[in-house]
């Protein structure tokens, strides 16, 4: 099929297409799965001051091995009172100020207490079970950078660094509608011939994975003025994401309406299987997506190219994500599409092991429940064999 575009064009299409947000000042305490927009700077040394790594007894190390009296005691929070003086140890709990004098911290388990006193039977090295101060991070120094999301490890980072708020690319705003006068919400009651719709909720917790925020539409009946008017009213958010209705059969408008309001259609139909009939399109900043109405197929065409979209927009590194793990079962490849079957991982011997899944149809989504991953089966003749190792995307 020389008229489909080679997955890897397209997706080029699509990134270049894509102008990234603009940034908003978030509160570090809702910035969970935001992508930073600047460097991001500690405000403080991390410890700030130099702490005891474990409860013990803060002393000199060259006054061991030997006995000392115990003198004062320092908890978290509350530094001692006067320097440590040759000779003594302080009782010091784990995060606590290592005093002023001291240069070391013997472990509570390593000493033997007898009233206020303290044996230190071997040698203590200076620096001992002292964390230095800055010894994590120096105040001024880049703590993340930008690009990065805000996972949970690095907020943790972030708040011990003294940080309140940070810049983060805005989140994009994605509108969703699927077409079909079949389609019903569920919970309805079906008539001879509809079904409920399965597209737009998978589609819309999918972009909300991806940072996004979600609009969805209700279901477009077949219908120009109905499309018209839907189409309208998406084509104000940052992303439109349709799915059904951009094939070739008659009810099948998305893309003729697209082009009256304007949208530059960029490429229609690529090589990959399932999700062929995919379209993308810009009208200004708004990029826009017709994904086919089979589910597989939709929700391939999201993971190819949507994702990656909306990952670019917020200035992350787009992506996909492929990874490579080991094929299962033999599978045949497509001569001119790119195939991605679902499939289930497992780890054998510390490798990911790929199982196609049974039911590779498109339109049965029940089937890829079972399925954590999309594995690429690069177009070819021949079959990609058992134990070939291949790309694949996590889901």
């Amino acid at each position: 099929m020389a008229d489909l575009l080679p997955f890897e064009d397209a997706l080029a299409l699509v990134l270049e297409r894509v102008v990234p947000l603009e940034a908003e000042e978030v509160e570090l305490a809702a910035a969970a799965g935001r992508v930073l927009a600047a460097d991001v700077r500690a405000a403080v040394d991390l410890p700030p001051f130099p702490s005891s790594a474990m409860d013990g007894y803060a002393l000199r190390a060259a006054d061991t091995p030997g006995t000392l009296p115990v003198t004062a005691r320092v908890a978290a929070g509350r530094p001692a009172q006067r320097p440590l003086e040759a000779g003594e140890a302080f009782e010091i709990s784990t995060g606590g100020v290592v005093p002023e004098g001291a240069d070391a911290v013997v472990p509570v388990e390593d000493v033997v207490r007898t009233g206020d006193a303290i044996e230190v039977a071997a040698r203590v090295d200076e620096g001992a079970n002292v964390r230095p101060r800055g010894g994590d991070v120096e105040a001024a120094a880049t703590l993340v950078g930008a690009g990065s999301e805000l996972r949970p490890t690095t907020v943790g980072a972030l708040a011990a660094g003294g940080v309140a708020l940070v810049s983060c690319a805005r989140r994009p705003r994605v509108a969703i509608l699927s077409t079909g006068t079949e389609l019903r919400r569920a919970g309805e009651p079906l008539a001879p011939g509809q079904i409920y719709e399965a597209n737009a909720p998978m589609l819309a917790a999918a972009a909300a994975g991806a940072g996004a925020v979600p609009e969805v539409h209700a279901a477009v009946p077949d219908d120009p003025l109905a499309h018209r008017e839907a189409l309208e009213h998406a084509l104000a958010g940052d992303v439109v994401v349709s799915s059904g209705g951009v094939s070739v059969g008659p009810h099948d408008l998305v893309r003729a309406v697209e082009a009256e309001l304007g949208v530059e259609e960029v490429f229609w139909r690529v090589a990959v299987k399932p999700g062929k009939p995919v379209a993308f399109g810009v009208r200004g900043r708004t990029l826009v997506f017709g994904l086919p109405g089979n589910p597989v197929s939709a929700l391939v065409g999201f993971e190819l190219f949507v994702r990656p979209a909306l990952r670019a927009l917020q200035g992350a590194a787009p992506g996909p994500d492929f990874r490579v793990g080991t094929l299962a079962a033999a599978a045949r490849r497509s001569p001119d599409r790119d195939q991605l079957l679902r499939a289930r991982t497992s780890l054998r011997d510390g490798d990911v092991v790929l199982e196609p899944v049974r039911g590779q149809e498109s339109h049965m989504i029940a089937r890829a429940v079972g399925a954590d991953a999309l594995v690429f089966v690069r177009r070819g003749d021949g079959e990609a064999a058992a134990g070939e190792r291949v790309d694949y995307l996590p889901l």
